[in-house]
């Protein structure tokens, strides 16, 4: 039971973690479309997927994606939470599932790789069909700005994204075990 405490208050850490980042550290990357904003709340779930598996990545990702809706993305609200809660999603729980099964630096490289890729590729079709759906896009102004635009700026995004992941996640992880042991110590 202590342990399942334990472990929601590091996955609640991390959730609020990635949101501080996403309203904080916010700006375009692709100048031939400055709607698409570069932030760094992927990082927090990528370690939770690391730390605890790809169901608990996932949770932090669904749990941002509801707070995003409601605040930092309110102008797209509910198509911007699906959207990134699918992109997210799909990029954490790939990682996470590969670095489940490959728990080395390798396999962390491999995974963020991975995920990083099957994020950019799953924007192409949730563009394609929610920015032409729901925000009356025509299809042929979303299918003239994958190539340039869309898929550019979400490997950009992921591979950042990846590339901290994998700088901070052995520090942060060390923290979370290490002060949460002391504070499981101080409670017994």
């Amino acid at each position: 039971m202590k342990n399942d405490v334990n472990k929601l208050v590091r996955l609640a850490m991390l959730a609020a973690l990635s949101l501080m980042l996403m309203f904080l550290v916010r700006f375009p990357i692709i100048p031939t479309a400055p709607f698409l904003e570069y932030e760094p709340g992927d990082v927090p779930a990528l370690i939770a997927a690391f730390l605890f598996g790809p169901g608990a990545g996932f949770i932090v990702t669904f749990v941002v994606s509801l707070i995003q809706a409601l605040t930092v993305s309110a102008g797209s609200g509910w198509i911007g939470a699906i959207m990134h809660l699918i992109a997210t999603g799909t990029m954490v729980v790939v990682a996470g599932i590969i670095y489940k099964r490959v728990h080395t630096m390798q396999g962390a490289i491999i995974a963020l790789v991975l995920g990083s890729l099957s994020m950019s590729l799953i924007m192409i079709p949730l563009n394609l069909y929610f920015t032409t759906k729901f925000l009356n896009v025509p299809v042929e102004a979303v299918k003239a700005m994958i190539l340039p635009a869309i898929l550019p700026f979400n490997l950009l995004k992921a591979s950042i994204n990846s590339v901290v992941t994998f700088l901070v996640y052995k520090p942060v992880g060390k923290i979370m075990r290490v002060e949460f042991e002391k504070v499981a110590e101080n409670v017994r």
